[in-house]
C-alpha cells in the first residue's frame, strides 16, 4: 500500500464498527453522527452505482462500502484540501477500486458523469442558508455548513440528473428546512417516499431529518419510527449503540 502522508493538524481516526480509518482535521469540519445515520438509513444493494454530493472527508462512501458491495461510488467535493484528504482516506482503506473522489463543483457533475445512470445519490449538504450566522465566507467550516458554494436546489437538481428512473435519493438535513426540501424535491420529480426524524432525547424536538425519495416515484410518504440519540442519563440509546455496533 502506498504510504499515506498526514498534513498539518491531521489525524487518523479509527471507525471500529465499520473497520475503517478516516483522516480528519479538527481545524476543519469533522464528520458527525448525521453522516453515520444517513449511511445507515439508505437501502444499499450489491452492484449499485452511487454518487455522494458534497462528500467532505469521504465518510459516507467509506461507510457504504461496509454495508454492501458497490460497483462504484463517486464522491464529489468542491474544496481542494478536503477532497485531497478524502482521496487519501480512500487509499488508506485500499478502496480505490470502488471509490473515486472528484474535486469538482457538484453543479458540474453532469459534465463528468453519465446522466440518468446511477442507482443511488446521497447528500449531507450544508444545512444553513448563506446568511444564517455566517462570519467567514472562505473558512472550510463555513463552506461545509452554509450554502456558500451550493444551494439546496443545486443538490436536488443534480441528484435528479444523475439518477436512473426510479433511482433513490437519500439526504440528511435539518427539520426547519423541511418545507423547502419537499417542495424542491417534487419540483425536480424526486418524490418523497420515507422520512425519519431524529431527536436528541425523547422530550426534545427533532434536530435531524432523514429523507428518501425516488425519481418519478408515485405519491406516498411513509414515516419511520422516530430515532432518539440519548437517554436522559446522557448515554446513547440502544438504537444508536446498535448503529455503532456496541
Amino acid at each position: 500500500m502506498q504510504e499515506i502522508i498526514l498534513k498539518e493538524n491531521e489525524r487518523i481516526e479509527e471507525i471500529q464498527f465499520a473497520k475503517l480509518k478516516l483522516i480528519q482535521n479538527p481545524k476543519g469540519f469533522c464528520y458527525g453522527i448525521d453522516a453515520v445515520l444517513l449511511a445507515k438509513f439508505c437501502k444499499a444493494k450489491n452492484g449499485y452505482r452511487a454518487v455522494d454530493l458534497g462528500t467532505g472527508s469521504g465518510i459516507i462512501p467509506l461507510l457504504l462500502c461496509h454495508s454492501a458491495k458497490f460497483c462504484e461510488i463517486i464522491g464529489i467535493e468542491i474544496q481542494n484540501e478536503v477532497a485531497d484528504m478524502a482521496k487519501r482516506s480512500v487509499r488508506l482503506n485500499q478502496l480505490e477500486d470502488v471509490i473515486r473522489i472528484l474535486n469538482i463543483d457538484l453543479k458540474d457533475s453532469c459534465n463528468y458523469l453519465e446522466m440518468n445512470a446511477f442507482d443511488m445519490v446521497l447528500s449531507n449538504p450544508p444545512y444553513m442558508a448563506k446568511d444564517e450566522g455566517l462570519q467567514n465566507l472562505g473558512n472550510i467550516k463555513a463552506v461545509s455548513r452554509h450554502e456558500i458554494k451550493t444551494s439546496l436546489e443545486d443538490v436536488i437538481s443534480s441528484a435528479k440528473a444523475l439518477l436512473k428512473p426510479h433511482g433513490h435519493f437519500y439526504m440528511v438535513h435539518r427539520p426547519h428546512r423541511l418545507v423547502d426540501i419537499l417542495c424542491i424535491c417534487r419540483k425536480h420529480r424526486l418524490e418523497p417516499k420515507e422520512i425519519q426524524f431524529v431527536h436528541p432525547k425523547k422530550n426534545k424536538k427533532p434536530n435531524i431529518l432523514l429523507l428518501h425519495c425516488t425519481k418519478y416515484g408515485k405519491a406516498e410518504l411513509k414515516f419511520r419510527e422516530p430515532l432518539y440519540v440519548y437517554e436522559d442519563s446522557g448515554a446513547y440509546t440502544k438504537e444508536i449503540l446498535d448503529i455503532y455496533g456496541k
